[in-house]
């Protein structure tokens, strides 16, 4: 297992797309810290001020955001086997296919906890000159602050479990990034607004996520961050387990 799970890390760091998907989730979270900071105490803005506890874990969990970029990460990083025909000697040097598609669950774990503590330094670094210009008081051992970076790395990990899980149950790259997408920033953007489907937002993944970082969702109920983290555990490890079921009995050519 250690073998093949030094083959992965090989694998990523070939090529240059683990560096743009790292840029890409850096410039997600900039863009979404800076929102949140210049529309903070805006007329109409319904969310609370960054001078609260509430406002401040907020800021910060926001970082978790970054988690599409390690999806999308994590479901090329099997498609793309499948894509570029890499996939057949890779299951002939190693029989047991179960094994190739776990190391690639852990190899994009770990992977994932690196993208988020890279996220979080950021999102540290942006936030406390641009805070301190405003005059905002923080301390990052307080408020629940460190749960909330907390919550973002273990989250943007367990996106990247559920992006080889995916890219295990959906062959096709394009339709995998494409339907994650849909489902990630139109379904549940949907289901967060609705009245009808808005009760049941903290049941889907991306309100599992929110509640990890301690996030508060004004007219959204959700979770409490631990029961965020396991129903969040519970999508990675079912969609991981549904993966590498399918990877072992599918045909490969």
């Amino acid at each position: 297992m250690i073998r093949l799970i030094g083959g992965e890390v090989r694998k990523l760091f070939t090529t240059k797309l683990w560096l743009w998907m790292m840029l890409g989730a850096i410039a997600i979270t900039a863009l979404f810290m800076s929102f949140t900071i210049a529309l903070d105490g805006s007329e109409g803005n319904p969310q609370p001020l960054l001078s609260t506890p509430e406002g401040q874990r907020n800021l910060f969990g926001v970082a978790a955001a970054s988690g599409v970029f390690v999806l999308i990460l994590g479901i090329i990083a099997i498609t793309g086997e499948f894509r570029h025909q890499t996939v057949t000697p890779t299951f002939l040097a190693t029989p047991h296919r179960g094994r190739v598609v776990i190391a690639k669950l852990v190899t994009y774990a770990l992977a994932g906890i690196g993208y988020g503590v890279v996220v979080v330094a950021f999102a540290i670094a942006l936030a406390l000159p641009w805070l301190a210009a405003k005059d905002v008081d923080i301390s990052l051992f307080g408020n629940g602050i460190p749960g909330s970076m907390a919550g973002t790395v273990a989250g943007v990990a367990v996106y990247a479990v559920l992006g080889v899980g995916v890219g295990a149950l959906v062959r096709n790259q394009i339709a995998a990034i494409v339907g994650s997408l849909v489902y990630l920033f139109v379904i549940e953007a949907f289901a967060s607004t609705l009245p009808t489907v808005r009760d049941y937002y903290k049941y889907f993944p991306g309100g599992a996520n929110s509640a990890l970082t301690g996030a508060v969702q004004p007219g959204t109920t959700l979770l409490e961050p631990w029961q965020g983290g396991l129903l969040l555990v519970a999508y990675g490890v079912a969609f991981a387990f549904a993966g590498t079921w399918l990877a072992v009995r599918r045909d490969v050519s």
